[in-house]
């Protein structure tokens, strides 16, 4: 008789936030997941502020006999949370248990999607695209990684059709989202948008928003967005196969 072994567990690690929207943005995103692919258990742990917490899933999971997890940091960028914080606590992971890291969510032409999709949600048209301009607004890095990667998908994004597109952040790095509203402006845009390319409401978030009143259209968070979910499944799809980042085998 064949036995297939079941798939690892899909354990969505998020920042977690003092904000409620911030945790129940990150279970809606996770419903999301669980609807597109049905055959997959995911579970959501939260790094701070909000439980369950990473090692409290962890030591469940070891003791319900699960044997096979790949943690997915519900982050865009490769900053300090990715290469530190994160693999730090999955390396503590209860004995027995075989945890492997998949990659953070961004860059990807899917998340640019969502962000598009977030506009046209707040009332842009789509036929108004060539004449306006977007502020890319992050929450901000002091990591420099982090930081080229964002400037690197505006410069691409700017190659869709857009009048022009700016990146901003809304700490540890300039320009400002008031800032880059106000160089479109002086760039001639007929009309400029921002787009928050954050994963959940919370103070940064509200910083982006507040730093957007000079703005037409002010996008949402991208959370729970469907190409979200595609990235996510992605990338445990691609640490599932690859079996890279192996971070904790007991014995």
């Amino acid at each position: 008789m064949h036995y297939s072994a079941p798939a690892p567990v899909l354990l969505v690690i998020a920042h977690g936030s003092r904000d409620p929207r911030h945790a129940a943005t990150v279970h809606a995103l996770v419903r999301e997941v669980r609807a597109q692919r049905p055959g997959v258990r995911v579970e959501t742990a939260f790094l701070d502020f909000n439980i369950p917490s990473v090692p409290g899933v962890l030591e469940s999971l070891a003791a319900e006999g699960v044997r096979d997890v790949i943690a997915l940091p519900l982050l865009l960028t490769r900053a300090f949370h990715a290469k530190a914080d994160i693999p730090a606590v999955l390396r503590e992971a209860p004995r027995g248990l075989r945890v492997r890291q998949a990659d953070v969510l961004g860059p990807s032409p899917l998340l640019v999607s969502a962000l598009e999709r977030r506009l046209y949600e707040a009332g842009l048209d789509p036929a108004d695209k060539p004449t306006t301009g977007v502020v890319l607004a992050s929450a901000g890095s002091s990591d420099p990684e982090a930081i080229a990667v964002i400037a690197e998908i505006a410069r691409e994004w700017r190659h869709t059709g857009w009048c022009a597109v700016r990146p901003a952040f809304a700490s540890a790095s300039l320009p400002r989202t008031e800032d880059a509203v106000r160089a479109l402006r002086d760039l001639g845009c007929e009309r400029v948008a921002v787009a928050p390319y954050v994963l959940a409401p919370g103070r940064l978030p509200d910083r982006i928003a507040a730093g957007a009143v000079g703005a037409d259209v002010l996008g949402g968070v991208l959370g729970a967005a469907p190409e979200v979910a595609r990235v996510l499944l992605r990338r445990y799809d691609d640490a599932a196969a690859t079996g890279r980042e192996l971070l904790a085998v007991g014995a």
